[in-house]
């Protein structure tokens, strides 16, 4: 009995619990673009606290000064397309609820094919998770990042005007 209890609290103490090897790998992927990106950055770009978003994305974990209080990121991953996954290849749910918010990777995320698209997911979405639900802050955050990153960022035109970002506080790069 108190070999499982050291168990389970070594396992909790070990760092996030892992999901998916590609979902993992995307998070490998946008950790790698944002520390690139990093030097670059100044301690606020759009609203977003860098320190917290820099958390969230590596450790899951962070201080929130826009939701007040420690929140912790968990993943999801759901085996089928039903709901807000007919339409996202993830989302999150946000507000945190009893200091977590949840990611929510759907199947069409994990498409074959669609690996580039990933890390750019991850950095979208972690922008959701710190600075709230602001499509255009978090298009034109995760493209600001990969532009530092990579030297160029993926076209969103369709996406952007979709979502009336000509009209908003926001620029992409």
């Amino acid at each position: 009995m108190l070999r499982l209890a050291l168990a389970a609290l070594l396992l909790l103490l070990s760092g996030p619990v892992r999901a998916d090897p590609a979902v993992e790998g995307a998070f490998d992927a946008a950790i790698a673009a944002f520390e690139r990106a990093l030097p670059r950055l100044p301690a606020s770009l759009m609203g977003v606290d860098v320190a917290a978003y820099r958390d969230a994305l590596t450790l899951r974990r962070f201080a929130s000064a826009h939701w007040g209080g420690v929140v912790t990121l968990e993943v999801e991953l759901r085996a089928e397309a039903g709901g807000s996954c007919r339409r996202y290849a993830a989302f999150v749910r946000i507000p945190p609820e009893n200091g977590r918010a949840r990611l929510v990777i759907c199947p069409e995320f994990l498409t074959p094919g669609t690996e580039a698209l990933r890390a750019l997911t991850i950095l979208h979405e972690l922008v959701h998770v710190v600075a709230g639900p602001d499509e255009c802050r978090a298009m034109a955050f995760a493209a600001r990042v990969e532009l530092l990153a990579t030297g160029r960022f993926t076209p969103v035109d369709g996406y952007w005007r979709a979502n009336g970002c000509d009209s908003s506080a926001f620029r992409l790069p």
